[in-house]
């Protein structure tokens, strides 16, 4: 009983936020599931504006897993080189470009155990181009503003990426994964910031157990005084 109920409450505030974000996209500019692929690893700890300025002259340039993975990494480098992390992801996109080519005949698959083998791929990435490209998610996407909201409304106690998605693949039906995904990221970047929540601009403040005290929820520790900068955990 007690899930049913939480179940209702989720579904409830689920469909306040559509209302809410009624745009809710993937805000990541692509024409096809190679482009979104592409576009999804490059935008780790990178905003999606950030990598919307810098894919027109890549996929210009290499519109495709054929033409990316003939390319010299150098080269990709040097026109990614405006985002966060640019020599690794020019090295994964070359590579996941070169093994699409290699394994499956330069088509982006559309199973999560294929799309996570590629190089710089994981789960959230494999997931949104399930959901965004095929219309079909393994589970739902966890990023940042997944974790930190699902946190503040009360949907998990968990803060380790894998552990929220099982408790909201288990609190939402899987035809509501994807649209899930990004309704809360939507919110999550206009409303429920990690630092400065608007809790009164929120048209689920009622029901979240955080309201007007959110700040203090799903954010990350502060890293301790005297930590070194290179550190990672």
């Amino acid at each position: 009983m007690a899930r049913s109920r939480a179940a209702q409450k989720a579904a409830t505030i689920l469909a306040r936020l559509r209302v809410q974000h009624p745009d809710a996209h993937c805000e990541l500019v692509h024409r096809d599931a190679f482009t979104l692929l592409v576009s999804v690893v490059l935008s780790a700890q990178t905003t999606d504006v950030a990598v919307n300025q810098v894919t027109p002259a890549l996929f210009a340039r290499w519109p495709d897993a054929a033409s990316l993975a003939g390319a010299a990494v150098a080269d990709v480098e040097a026109t990614i080189n405006r985002i966060g992390m640019y020599r690794q992801k020019a090295r994964n996109i070359v590579a996941l470009s070169r093994e699409l080519v290699a394994r499956h005949d330069g088509q982006v698959p559309n199973a999560v155990a294929a799309l996570v083998a590629l190089p710089g791929v994981g789960r959230k990435t494999a997931n949104v181009v399930l959901g965004v490209a095929f219309g079909a998610p393994d589970g739902v996407v966890v990023d940042t503003h997944v974790l930190r909201l699902s946190q503040r409304l009360g949907w998990t106690k968990h803060d380790d990426p894998a552990k929220v998605e099982r408790d909201l693949v288990a609190l939402f039906p899987r035809e509501q994964w994807d649209l899930l995904g990004h309704t809360v990221i939507f919110h999550g970047r206009r409303i429920c910031t990690a630092r400065r929540p608007a809790c009164e601009a929120c048209s689920v403040h009622d029901l979240c157990p955080s309201a007007h005290r959110a700040v203090d929820v799903g954010r990350k520790a502060p890293r301790p005084r005297g930590a070194s900068a290179g550190t990672t955990g």
